[in-house]
Protein backbone atom coordinates (compact mmCIF):
# COMPACT_ATOMS: atom_id res chain seq x y z
CA UNK A 1 0.00 0.00 0.00
CA UNK A 2 1.27 3.53 -1.12
CA UNK A 3 1.70 5.42 1.87
CA UNK A 4 1.53 9.56 3.27
CA UNK A 5 4.03 11.56 4.83
CA UNK A 6 4.86 15.05 5.19
CA UNK A 7 7.80 16.98 6.22
CA UNK A 8 8.93 18.20 9.48
CA UNK A 9 12.02 21.31 9.22
CA UNK A 10 13.81 21.57 13.03
CA UNK A 11 16.64 23.63 11.04
CA UNK A 12 15.80 27.39 11.47
CA UNK A 13 18.24 28.56 8.58
CA UNK A 14 15.84 26.61 5.89
CA UNK A 15 12.71 27.89 7.28
CA UNK A 16 12.30 29.51 3.91
CA UNK A 17 11.93 26.46 2.00
CA UNK A 18 9.28 23.86 1.37
CA UNK A 19 8.46 21.99 4.54
CA UNK A 20 4.94 21.60 5.59
CA UNK A 21 5.81 21.87 9.45
CA UNK A 22 7.96 23.70 11.90
CA UNK A 23 9.78 24.03 15.10
CA UNK A 24 7.72 22.30 17.62
CA UNK A 25 8.13 18.75 16.56
CA UNK A 26 5.80 16.91 18.70
CA UNK A 27 2.63 19.36 17.88
CA UNK A 28 3.63 18.89 14.50
CA UNK A 29 3.64 14.49 14.81
CA UNK A 30 -0.09 15.51 16.74
CA UNK A 31 -1.64 17.29 13.83
CA UNK A 32 0.31 15.02 10.75
CA UNK A 33 -1.54 11.59 12.93
CA UNK A 34 -4.95 14.05 13.44
CA UNK A 35 -5.35 14.32 9.68
CA UNK A 36 -4.37 10.52 8.63
CA UNK A 37 -0.66 11.12 8.06
CA UNK A 38 0.96 8.05 7.58
CA UNK A 39 4.30 9.22 8.53
CA UNK A 40 6.87 12.18 9.03
CA UNK A 41 9.97 13.17 6.65
CA UNK A 42 12.25 14.89 9.07
CA UNK A 43 14.84 17.10 8.67
CA UNK A 44 17.11 18.09 11.47
CA UNK A 45 20.52 20.08 11.86
CA UNK A 46 22.67 16.93 12.64
CA UNK A 47 22.18 13.35 13.64
CA UNK A 48 22.94 13.83 17.22
CA UNK A 49 20.77 16.91 17.37
CA UNK A 50 17.76 14.52 18.00
CA UNK A 51 17.22 11.65 20.81
CA UNK A 52 16.59 8.11 18.68
CA UNK A 53 14.23 6.66 21.90
CA UNK A 54 12.33 9.94 22.09
CA UNK A 55 11.71 10.37 18.71
CA UNK A 56 10.68 6.45 18.68
CA UNK A 57 8.40 7.13 21.27
CA UNK A 58 6.62 9.88 19.41
CA UNK A 59 6.36 7.47 16.50
CA UNK A 60 4.41 4.89 18.59
CA UNK A 61 2.77 7.39 20.19
CA UNK A 62 1.23 8.92 17.39
CA UNK A 63 0.92 5.99 15.12
CA UNK A 64 3.54 7.36 12.75
CA UNK A 65 6.54 6.10 11.01
CA UNK A 66 10.01 7.69 9.90
CA UNK A 67 9.50 7.93 5.86
CA UNK A 68 13.02 9.68 5.53
CA UNK A 69 15.45 11.90 7.18
CA UNK A 70 16.77 14.50 4.80
CA UNK A 71 20.77 15.56 4.94
CA UNK A 72 20.27 19.21 3.74
CA UNK A 73 21.49 20.96 6.77
CA UNK A 74 24.85 19.03 5.44
CA UNK A 75 25.27 22.11 3.25
CA UNK A 76 22.98 24.91 4.70
CA UNK A 77 24.81 24.91 7.90
CA UNK A 78 28.22 23.60 6.91
CA UNK A 79 28.66 24.09 3.07
CA UNK A 80 29.41 20.55 2.30
CA UNK A 81 28.75 18.53 -1.16
CA UNK A 82 29.89 15.20 -1.98
CA UNK A 83 31.45 17.24 -5.14
CA UNK A 84 33.46 19.54 -3.49
CA UNK A 85 36.93 19.97 -5.07
CA UNK A 86 38.65 20.09 -1.99
CA UNK A 87 38.93 16.06 -0.82
CA UNK A 88 38.42 16.94 2.74
CA UNK A 89 35.36 18.28 2.54
CA UNK A 90 34.13 15.91 0.13
CA UNK A 91 34.83 13.62 3.02
CA UNK A 92 33.81 15.66 5.78
CA UNK A 93 30.23 15.84 3.52
CA UNK A 94 30.37 11.63 3.56
CA UNK A 95 30.75 11.77 7.43
CA UNK A 96 27.61 14.13 7.94
CA UNK A 97 25.68 11.51 5.63
CA UNK A 98 26.74 8.52 7.03
CA UNK A 99 25.34 10.10 10.56
CA UNK A 100 22.48 10.57 8.96
CA UNK A 101 22.04 6.59 7.50
CA UNK A 102 22.62 5.62 11.08
CA UNK A 103 20.04 7.92 12.33
CA UNK A 104 17.54 7.10 10.05
CA UNK A 105 18.38 3.25 9.78
CA UNK A 106 17.45 3.24 14.01
CA UNK A 107 14.05 4.08 13.23
CA UNK A 108 13.78 2.29 9.92
CA UNK A 109 14.33 5.05 7.36
CA UNK A 110 16.58 5.75 4.52
CA UNK A 111 18.59 9.33 4.02
CA UNK A 112 18.83 11.37 1.58
CA UNK A 113 20.82 13.07 -0.52
CA UNK A 114 19.38 16.01 -2.47
CA UNK A 115 21.49 19.24 -2.14
CA UNK A 116 24.52 17.55 -0.85
CA UNK A 117 25.30 16.16 -4.18
CA UNK A 118 26.16 19.67 -5.68
CA UNK A 119 27.47 21.03 -8.78
CA UNK A 120 30.50 20.81 -10.94
CA UNK A 121 32.61 23.47 -9.84
CA UNK A 122 34.76 26.08 -12.04
CA UNK A 123 37.83 24.35 -12.98
CA UNK A 124 36.39 20.55 -12.28
CA UNK A 125 34.35 18.91 -15.46
CA UNK A 126 30.94 17.53 -14.99
CA UNK A 127 32.86 14.35 -15.67
CA UNK A 128 35.16 14.46 -12.51
CA UNK A 129 32.25 15.23 -10.50
CA UNK A 130 30.13 12.95 -11.40
CA UNK A 131 32.82 10.73 -10.83
CA UNK A 132 32.97 11.95 -7.22
CA UNK A 133 29.23 11.24 -6.50
CA UNK A 134 28.99 7.75 -8.07
CA UNK A 135 32.02 6.63 -5.51
CA UNK A 136 30.12 8.56 -2.69
CA UNK A 137 26.88 7.62 -4.04
CA UNK A 138 28.54 3.54 -4.00
CA UNK A 139 30.35 4.05 -0.11
CA UNK A 140 27.14 5.18 1.10
CA UNK A 141 24.73 2.66 -0.42
CA UNK A 142 26.60 -0.09 0.98
CA UNK A 143 26.72 1.83 4.52
CA UNK A 144 23.09 2.11 4.37
CA UNK A 145 22.76 -1.85 3.33
CA UNK A 146 25.14 -2.82 6.51
CA UNK A 147 22.78 -0.39 8.11
CA UNK A 148 19.44 -2.19 6.85
CA UNK A 149 18.12 0.32 5.05
CA UNK A 150 18.68 1.68 1.55
CA UNK A 151 19.90 5.09 0.34
CA UNK A 152 17.61 7.54 -1.74
CA UNK A 153 19.31 10.07 -4.38
CA UNK A 154 17.25 13.20 -5.77
CA UNK A 155 17.67 14.44 -9.25
CA UNK A 156 17.35 18.14 -8.94
CA UNK A 157 16.16 20.94 -11.26
CA UNK A 158 18.67 22.48 -13.53
CA UNK A 159 18.78 25.81 -11.09
CA UNK A 160 20.07 23.43 -8.43
CA UNK A 161 22.70 21.59 -9.52
CA UNK A 162 24.10 20.51 -13.17
CA UNK A 163 24.54 16.71 -12.77
CA UNK A 164 21.61 15.34 -12.58
CA UNK A 165 18.29 16.39 -13.52
CA UNK A 166 15.89 13.70 -14.90
CA UNK A 167 15.14 10.62 -13.65
CA UNK A 168 16.30 8.92 -17.00
CA UNK A 169 19.50 10.42 -16.02
CA UNK A 170 19.06 9.13 -12.25
CA UNK A 171 18.42 5.81 -13.67
CA UNK A 172 21.72 5.57 -16.24
CA UNK A 173 23.81 6.99 -12.86
CA UNK A 174 22.57 4.45 -10.58
CA UNK A 175 23.87 1.62 -13.32
CA UNK A 176 27.41 2.70 -13.13
CA UNK A 177 27.17 1.99 -8.87
CA UNK A 178 28.96 -0.75 -7.44
CA UNK A 179 25.86 -1.64 -5.61
CA UNK A 180 21.98 -1.65 -6.44
CA UNK A 181 21.18 -0.26 -2.07
CA UNK A 182 20.57 3.24 -3.74
CA UNK A 183 17.12 4.46 -5.13
CA UNK A 184 15.59 7.59 -6.82
CA UNK A 185 13.56 10.14 -5.12
CA UNK A 186 11.04 11.62 -8.01
CA UNK A 187 10.32 14.83 -6.93
CA UNK A 188 7.45 16.42 -8.66
CA UNK A 189 8.11 19.91 -8.48
CA UNK A 190 11.76 18.98 -10.04
CA UNK A 191 10.07 16.82 -12.67
CA UNK A 192 8.00 19.97 -13.82
CA UNK A 193 10.72 21.68 -14.75
CA UNK A 194 12.80 19.00 -16.31
CA UNK A 195 10.42 16.37 -17.60
CA UNK A 196 8.36 16.39 -20.53
CA UNK A 197 5.87 14.31 -19.62
CA UNK A 198 5.65 13.36 -15.97
CA UNK A 199 3.60 10.06 -16.36
CA UNK A 200 5.78 8.79 -19.06
CA UNK A 201 9.27 9.52 -17.18
CA UNK A 202 7.54 7.63 -13.58
CA UNK A 203 6.49 4.91 -16.24
CA UNK A 204 10.00 4.45 -17.71
CA UNK A 205 11.69 4.76 -14.28
CA UNK A 206 9.59 3.12 -11.43
CA UNK A 207 11.77 -0.12 -10.61
CA UNK A 208 14.56 2.77 -9.67
CA UNK A 209 11.95 4.89 -7.59
CA UNK A 210 12.34 4.58 -3.79
CA UNK A 211 10.77 7.61 -2.50
CA UNK A 212 8.17 10.56 -4.24
CA UNK A 213 7.89 14.13 -3.35
CA UNK A 214 4.71 15.37 -3.87
CA UNK A 215 4.50 18.91 -4.26
CA UNK A 216 2.06 21.10 -7.14
CA UNK A 217 4.38 22.97 -10.30
CA UNK A 218 4.49 26.31 -7.94
CA UNK A 219 6.18 24.01 -4.72
CA UNK A 220 2.67 24.84 -3.26
CA UNK A 221 0.69 21.99 -1.65
CA UNK A 222 -1.17 19.58 -5.02
CA UNK A 223 -3.93 21.21 -6.11
CA UNK A 224 -2.22 24.87 -5.83
CA UNK A 225 -0.59 25.01 -9.17
CA UNK A 226 -1.33 23.52 -12.68
CA UNK A 227 0.24 19.91 -12.03
CA UNK A 228 -2.46 17.28 -13.28
CA UNK A 229 -1.81 14.43 -10.82
CA UNK A 230 -4.52 11.99 -12.17
CA UNK A 231 -2.33 10.12 -14.68
CA UNK A 232 0.92 10.38 -12.43
CA UNK A 233 -1.26 8.21 -9.47
CA UNK A 234 -2.16 6.02 -11.99
CA UNK A 235 1.62 5.24 -13.08
CA UNK A 236 2.70 4.89 -9.88
CA UNK A 237 -0.28 2.31 -8.66
CA UNK A 238 0.19 0.17 -11.70
CA UNK A 239 4.30 -0.09 -11.52
CA UNK A 240 3.60 -2.08 -7.66
CA UNK A 241 4.98 0.89 -5.59
CA UNK A 242 4.57 0.60 -2.03
CA UNK A 243 6.87 3.37 -0.50
CA UNK A 244 5.77 7.08 0.63
CA UNK A 245 4.38 10.21 -0.84
CA UNK A 246 5.60 12.37 0.55
CA UNK A 247 4.99 16.36 0.75
CA UNK A 248 7.70 18.34 0.22
CA UNK A 249 5.92 21.61 -0.28
CA UNK A 250 5.25 25.54 0.69
CA UNK A 251 2.85 25.64 4.00
CA UNK A 252 1.05 27.45 2.13
CA UNK A 253 -1.47 29.57 3.07
CA UNK A 254 -0.46 27.81 6.10
CA UNK A 255 1.00 24.75 7.64
CA UNK A 256 -2.24 23.53 8.39
CA UNK A 257 -4.13 24.09 5.79
CA UNK A 258 -1.28 22.77 3.27
CA UNK A 259 -1.66 19.96 5.19
CA UNK A 260 -4.77 19.36 4.96
CA UNK A 261 -5.19 20.52 1.23
CA UNK A 262 -2.14 17.41 0.95
CA UNK A 263 -3.72 14.51 2.78
CA UNK A 264 -7.04 15.43 1.02
CA UNK A 265 -5.32 15.29 -2.73
CA UNK A 266 -3.75 11.70 -1.33
CA UNK A 267 -6.46 10.46 -0.38
CA UNK A 268 -8.32 11.25 -3.48
CA UNK A 269 -5.66 9.87 -5.81
CA UNK A 270 -4.39 7.08 -3.97
CA UNK A 271 -7.17 6.17 -2.18
CA UNK A 272 -10.47 6.50 -3.31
Amino acid sequence: MIKSAVTIALVPQIKSGPWIFWEDLEKSMQEASSLGFDGIELFTPAPETMEIDYLKKLLVEYSLELAAVGTGAGKVLHGLTLTDPDPKIRQKAKQFISGMIRFGAALGAPAIIGSMQGNAMPGTSRTQSLEWLGEALSELGTQAKNHGTFLLYEPLNRYETNLINTLSAGSELLKTLSNTNVKLLADLFHMNIEEADLPASLAQNMETVGHIHFADSNRNPIGLGHTTIQPISEVIQKSGYSGFVSAEAFPYPSPTEAAQKTISSFNQFFRS
